[in-house]
């Protein structure tokens, strides 16, 4: 595979490269406003604003940008931890062959079945499947059967309508198998990109292999797999260096396939049980730092999902509403079986974000965004670049915003108490008057409204 993350290019730049004066800047971000992305090569002027009032000014913008193309809606999932049994040497994971500090489990289907009872009965319908690298030659095999599971649950509240994955760097023929379970996204984070660092991050196991992990996404791609999710674990080499070479390897992508990742997530490293770097991380990434970062990526690749994780803490998660994110994790557990028991001292890392599900949408709906548990575009076919097609000129804002409202209804009429009921259809109304501008659409929507509550489940557009 051709190497495409031109590290030189990166480290000359780095050492070069001065700060943007006030006219650069501007220039930079009135070009953004136009909803149309802005170069590479932009973005990295931007990496080097560091002042307060500077980093506001690309949150403003990183605000305007997201809420013009996809509204005030915030997508939400749970991730399920099926195995952590591995057999890689990551410093900075829990699940890392030689921690003995953790037991290992690999979830039977009877047990995956009753967590995804619980996730339903929270209110979940999207799940995002997690595996540690630990199950050799049966890996697929079992994923591809967690799958069948997972969704073969049917609850009188629901189901798990979407299933995204992350596992292994795989062969192009295991990502047909993928393919054809059905997934969504197939997610996959680098970690670090620098190349040296991941080396000294991964000391043994099939993950040590940098080139073929970075190839993971060319092999799922031209396995038939229409959307990916890439991924930078901040904190192991410099920001700049990573949000670089990601958009190298995004650019790489686009050249190739005709369209990019559909999902960036964004994990800082958070303390793991037996591991000091996670503890103590060799570059901390701010949380000053961390907000330029989600705002030059939403700036930059504007029509990508922004991921952010129950690493981060509620405070930080509240004001990521307003920096670009569309989708956040929520009542999330990250150990296997975590919705199932108590015990969660063999979990992957630590969370920062402990509230239940509920507890997140009623803050959600405070700030006046509406939670989004839809998949509409996935059962449609809007996926891979047909999706891009339609966010690129604002169409799939007509989708997003109906499908989103559809979805919470479903939610508000089976699980909010009474406070919580009044306060989302308070924000479903202004909704609609405020954004929904076409009548026969507001119409319609209104009438779906009705119809859920009424009964009926799984309407979308």
């Amino acid at each position: 595979m051709k190497k495409f993350i031109d590290d030189a290019k990166i480290t000359q730049y780095l050492s070069n490269a001065h700060t943007p004066d006030d006219n650069e800047l501007e220039e930079i971000l009135s070009h953004a406003r136009e909803l149309k992305g802005i170069s590479f090569e932009e973005a990295e002027r931007l990496l080097l604003v560091e002042s307060k009032e500077r980093i506001d000014k690309l949150a403003d913008t990183a605000n305007f940008i997201k809420e013009s193309i996809y509204g005030k809606r915030l997508v939400l999932f749970a991730p399920m931890y099926v195995s952590n049994m591995c057999n890689n040497e990551c410093l900075y994971c829990a699940f890392r062959m030689s921690n003995n500090l953790i037991t290992r489990n690999t979830l039977t289907l009877d047990q995956i079945r009753m967590e995804t009872e619980a996730l339903i009965n929270q209110g979940h319908k999207r799940v995002l499947l997690v595996s540690g690298e630990g199950l050799g030659k049966s890996a697929l095999d079992y994923t591809i059967d967690a799958i069948g599971t997972i969704y073969s649950v049917k609850k009188p509240k629901g189901n798990i309508r979407r299933i995204n994955v992350n596992i292994a760097a795989m062969e192009v023929e295991h990502y047909k198998k993928l393919k054809e379970a059905k997934i969504g996204t197939y997610q996959l984070f680098q970690e670090t990109y620098h190349e040296e660092t991941y080396r000294k991050m991964h000391k043994s196991g099939p993950k040590a292999n940098y080139e073929y992990h970075l190839g993971a996404m060319d092999r799922a791609m031209e396995g038939g797999i229409d959307d990916v999710g890439v991924g930078i674990l901040f904190g192991l080499t410099d920001y700049k260096y990573e949000i670089m070479a990601l958009l190298q390897h995004i650019r790489h992508l686009e050249e190739k396939f005709g369209v990019g990742p559909h999902t960036i997530s964004v994990p800082r490293l958070e303390p793991a049980t037996g591991s000091d770097i996670a503890s103590n991380p060799p570059y901390p990434v701010t949380d000053s730092d961390f907000r330029k970062i989600i705002a030059i990526l939403r700036i930059t690749v504007p029509y990508t999902g922004i991921i952010l994780s129950t690493r981060e803490n509620a405070e930080t998660r509240r004001e990521a509403l307003h920096l670009g994110v569309s989708q956040i994790s929520a009542g999330s557990k990250s150990d296997p079986g975590g919705y199932t028991k108590k015990d969660h001292t063999d979990a992957q890392f630590s969370l920062g974000d402990h509230r239940s599900l509920h507890e997140v949408i009623e803050d959600i709906v405070d700030f006046d965004h509406i939670p989004s548990f839809c998949t509409g575009c996935y059962r449609l076919g809007r996926v891979g670049k047909d999706f891009m097609d339609l966010a690129k000129p604002g169409a799939i804002k007509a989708h997003c915003y109906p499908n989103a409202i559809f979805t919470f209804t479903e939610y508000l009429e089976d699980f909010a108490d009474d406070r919580l009921k009044k306060k989302g259809y308070d924000l479903i109304e202004r909704t609609i008057n405020e954004s929904i501008t076409q009548i026969k659409l507001a119409e319609g929507v209104r009438k779906n409204i009705q119809e859920i509550k009424n009964g009926k489940r799984d309407i979308y557009y």
